[in-house]
C-alpha cells in the first residue's frame, strides 16, 4: 500500500494542502489519525489510495460544477447503489450548465454588436463604453 503525508496527497490530487484540510474540514475527506512507529499517535497522518480517488473525485466533480454539499451527496451515493439520485443531481447540475452557456452566448453576442459598432466609427462616444454606463446605443 502507497501511503503519503498530507503533502503527498496534494501533490498527488493537484491541489494545495490547505484545501486538503478544507475538504477535511467540510467533511469531504477523512482525516486519519496519527501515525508513529511506537504508536504514540503524536506523528504524521497517512494517507492512502482511496483518499488519493476521494480527492481527485472531489475535484473532477468541482469542474463539472457540482457544488460542494453536492458532492458530499455524491461522495455518500458512491458508497451505495442510488443511481437514480445520481442521475437527479447530475440532470439539475446539467440544466444549470445550459442556463449558463445560454446568458454567455447572449453575452457574447451583446458584446460583438458593441465592438462591431464600435469599429464602424471613428467619432463620438465609443458604444460599448455608453453600453455599459446604461445609454441607448
Amino acid at each position: 500500500m502507497n501511503v503519503r503525508t498530507i503533502a503527498g496527497l496534494a501533490r498527488d490530487g493537484g491541489v494545495g494542502v490547505e484545501t486538503v484540510r478544507f475538504y477535511q474540514r467540510r467533511g469531504l475527506l477523512p482525516t486519519p489519525d496519527r501515525w508513529s512507529r511506537d504508536g504514540a499517535g503524536a506523528g504524521v497522518r497517512r494517507y492512502g489510495e482511496e483518499d488519493v480517488r476521494r480527492l481527485r473525485f472531489i475535484r473532477s466533480a468541482q469542474t463539472a460544477g457540482f457544488t460542494l454539499e453536492q458532492i458530499k451527496e455524491l461522495l455518500s451515493l458512491d458508497a451505495g447503489d442510488d443511481r437514480t439520485r445520481a442521475r437527479v443531481l447530475a440532470a439539475e447540475r446539467l440544466e444549470a450548465l445550459d442556463r449558463t452557456i445560454s446568458d454567455l452566448e447572449t453575452a457574447r453576442a451583446a458584446l460583438r454588436r458593441l465592438a462591431s459598432a464600435c469599429a464602424a466609427n471613428d467619432s463620438g462616444p465609443c458604444p460599448i463604453i455608453s453600453a455599459f454606463h446604461g445609454e441607448k446605443v
